[in-house]
């Protein structure tokens, strides 16, 4: 507690190596709280400095905590082909909105080896019209992978964009067998 009486937030990290290159996982005492691809040094700095502003909480490298431990187990069975989902407390104070609604929406509707269209998930929120806005929703995902944006592509069968580059999302989706494996 702090000197107010009030729990402190905390914020511990690691960076784990997956399939897909390194992800830095960010929890709070609420949950996981965040993930970020492609965590070299200066993209985890950044998203590190990020965190701090957004929680007010200065991040703490701590791979070993109970706070991170499950979420670190997950990912390695899910990038080993071993788990379809993620039963994971999630903190979602990083998003808020039409973004935080369309993202749960996602993540409680679309399924392992299944991809639904941006028009399609804004239909299902109640803004048909809204797909552009999805596609944006998806590009604020401060928790990709369990909150599965890779799962959304275009309706005329395009593969559409994403935050951690077009080849990771080609690699989720061939994890999950929407796609087929990379030749090479």
């Amino acid at each position: 507690m702090d000197d107010d009486g009030r729990y402190e937030q905390r914020v511990v990290w690691a960076v784990v190596d997956t399939g897909i290159g390194p992800l830095l996982l960010a929890a709070t005492r609420e949950g996981l709280v965040n993930v970020v691809f492609n965590a070299t040094d200066e993209v985890r700095d950044k998203a590190l400095s990020r965190l701090a502003s957004r929680l007010d909480s200065e991040p703490v490298e701590e791979p070993g905590s109970p706070l991170l431990a499950e979420a670190i187990r997950q990912f390695e069975a899910y990038f080993a082909g071993e788990r379809h989902f993620f039963e994971l407390p999630l903190d979602w104070s990083l998003i808020s909105g039409f973004n935080r609604e369309v993202l749960r929406e996602l993540a409680t509707t679309v399924p392992f080896g299944t991809v639904v269209g941006y028009g399609d998930l804004a239909g299902r929120v109640g803004q048909p019209g809204a797909a552009q806005a999805v596609g944006m929703a998806m590009g604020a995902n401060p928790l990709p992978v369990v909150v599965p944006c890779h799962r959304v592509v275009e309706s005329g069968g395009g593969i559409g964009g994403f935050g951690g580059g077009l080849e990771t999302k080609r690699r989720l989706l061939a994890l999950e067998g929407v796609l087929p494996e990379p030749l090479f």
